[in-house]
């Protein structure tokens, strides 16, 4: 691997730690693309290309991840769990859920808890697949 590509791979890594740290706050490409040291676009297609999926998809994904633990795991209202994950609607937050896991988050909540197996199997298997992109030119990822 050349040190181009390395130097470009730690700055998407940035980015997505970034990503990771504040999933719950809102985010914008401009903002990631300052911390990665690239252009909006150039951030947007080398992201796509270093993790195969496009920093709004990813960060959905996270909140998403977040939102199933929090539902599993405390009594709190679907509501506030949207609204904790950073999502400002509950629609979009349902509409997501449902596209990326397969069912409602009450639904899910209801299916109870996994089965006594290895951590590491149930992280893979509960981690939600990729879903749709979001529309071309979105640029915001909140």
């Amino acid at each position: 691997m050349s040190a181009a590509v390395e130097e470009t791979n730690r700055r998407m890594l940035r980015a997505r730690d970034a990503m990771d740290r504040a999933y719950a706050e809102p985010l914008d490409i401009a903002a990631l693309a300052r911390i990665a040291h690239v252009s909006e676009w150039h951030f947007i297609r080398t992201f796509r290309a270093t993790f195969g999926e496009t920093p709004h998809r990813y960060l959905q994904r996270r909140r998403i991840e977040r939102a199933m633990f929090l539902l599993r795991c405390t009594d709190r209202s679907v509501t506030e769990i949207c609204f904790d994950v950073g999502f400002a609607s509950l629609g979009t937050f349902s509409r997501t859920f449902r596209d990326v896991v397969g069912e409602s988050p009450s639904a899910y909540r209801r299916g109870g808890d996994a089965a006594a197996v290895p951590t590491c199997f149930v992280k893979a298997w509960m981690r939600p697949s990729n879903f749709g992109e979001a529309p071309d030119g979105a640029r915001g990822l909140a």
